[in-house]
């Protein structure tokens, strides 16, 4: 398990290369859903996203070696962007691998970051090809199957600790299950009577089958959040989800999108669905707990286009 220790040191080797993002209460959530509402707006991190954070500490752990080898990542868009970019500025060559269903848009700041792009017919086909990589002698960042880049993914969670207001419950979006893994160690430590809630979306649920189940199994990826697609958690971050997290709530997509429009209109940020599924969530968590509740919403990333977002409320009659 992630220890508060090693999310501590990896808050330490980050620091100067990543964003300390802001913990803001929001006038407008708090009003929509009637009890106080506070973000942590990982949407204003470098690349767009949380995932610089752990990207950063893995690619700063690296020996010579290591970093003369290269590094290949499996993204389905934010982790790939984050590492083409964090490797550019700390000069370590980086092959991403993405489904052709990855946004254009992370397709193409991987190109303009220098990364060797590699693109596959699906999200399985990724992974396998990252692995074939690896064997050939590139050093694998895994999204989230590796104790480093779960523990810079957790220091969202010792910021928003730091931070944040008084807090009942916090709900955190679950691809791969690194961010909610790290972030729920993190707050376990430092606010133990937190109660934790994970957020996907229907078709990309490799999380709450993985409880259903008692272990990582392989999903069928059906949702349009391909940023949450991943074909199965891995054994570290269900362990950590299993023991520290309250409940994984699986929501629509068109829900998810609907919450990506209401944050515009009433945070005034702009999101990806897979930030967005966590305003329905929300609501779902304020109907169970009651009015008493005090809400904190890790926005974990924005790196949707203005096309991709006309295209999807099209899609679902949102618009």
């Amino acid at each position: 398990m992630i220890g508060i220790t090693d999310i501590e040191a990896a808050a330490e080797r980050i620091a100067g290369h990543v964003v300390r993002t802001p913990t803001v209460p929001s006038p407008g959530l708090t009003a929509l859903l009637g009890v106080p509402v506070t973000a942590k707006l990982e949407l204003l991190q470098r690349t767009g996203s949380f995932k610089a954070r752990g990207a950063t500490a893995k690619l700063l752990s690296l020996s010579e070696a290591e970093r003369a080898a290269g590094v290949v990542a499996v993204s389905g868009g934010n982790h790939g962007i984050a590492l083409a970019v964090m490797a550019a500025a700390l000069d370590v060559k980086a092959t991403v691998v993405m489904p052709r269903s990855a946004p254009a848009r992370a397709v193409e700041i991987a190109e303009a970051a220098d990364a060797s792009l590699r693109l596959t017919d699906t999200m399985d086909g990724a992974f396998a090809l990252a692995e074939r990589l690896r064997d050939e002698g590139f050093t694998l960042v895994h999204p989230f199957d590796d104790p480093m880049v779960v523990a810079g993914q957790g220091t969202v969670g010792l910021e928003l600790a730091a931070d944040a207001d008084e807090l009942t419950d916090v709900l955190v979006s679950v691809g791969g299950g690194g961010l909610i893994a790290g972030v729920a160690a993190a707050l376990r430590a430092r606010r133990p009577d937190l109660r934790i809630w994970g957020v996907e979306t229907e078709g990309a649920q490799a999380m709450s089958e993985a409880l259903a189940a008692g272990g990582p199994v392989q999903v069928a990826l059906s949702s349009i959040v391909s940023t949450l697609s991943a074909p199965s958690v891995s054994q570290l971050t269900y362990d950590h989800v299993s023991a520290l997290v309250t409940e994984v709530l699986v929501l629509p997509d068109r829900e998810a999108v609907r919450g990506s429009m209401e944050l515009a209109e009433h945070a005034k940020l702009w999101t990806e669905p897979a930030a967005g599924c966590l305003l329905p969530a929300a609501r779902e968590v304020v109907a169970r707990v009651g009015d008493g509740a005090r809400l904190g919403l890790v926005v974990c990333g924005g790196n949707a286009t203005i096309a991709d977002m006309t295209a999807w409320t099209d899609r679902f009659g949102l618009r």
